[in-house]
């Protein structure tokens, strides 16, 4: 080791910075349906992760069966992030959106 101490300088880039949060941006939790889970499984898993009553998960577990997919909830990012993440735990298949 020498006697002269370097401190290396790290140069942030436009790739290194985290994207800023966007407070009020508004996130929907997409499930997608799919042909292994029963669907009484489906409206269990909702109703435990969502707090969604018995028939609105019936309905949106429907919607995901008939039309391939259904916005299961509208909330901040690391929110929707947090409850797609459950929805993999689960075995469902989920993504997340920019709500419109």
């Amino acid at each position: 080791m020498g006697t002269g101490s370097q401190t290396k300088r790290r140069t942030r880039t436009k790739g290194d910075e985290k994207p800023k949060a966007e407070p009020g941006r508004l996130w929907n939790v997409i499930l997608w349906n799919d042909d292994v889970n029963q669907m009484t499984y489906v409206v269990f898993v909702l109703q435990r992760i969502f707090g969604h009553s018995r028939e609105l998960a019936t309905q949106l577990m429907l919607e995901a069966h008939t039309h391939g997919k259904a916005v299961v909830a509208t909330e901040e990012r690391e929110r929707a992030e947090l409850h797609a993440t459950q929805l993999h735990a689960f075995g469902l298949q989920a993504t997340i959106a920019r709500a419109s």
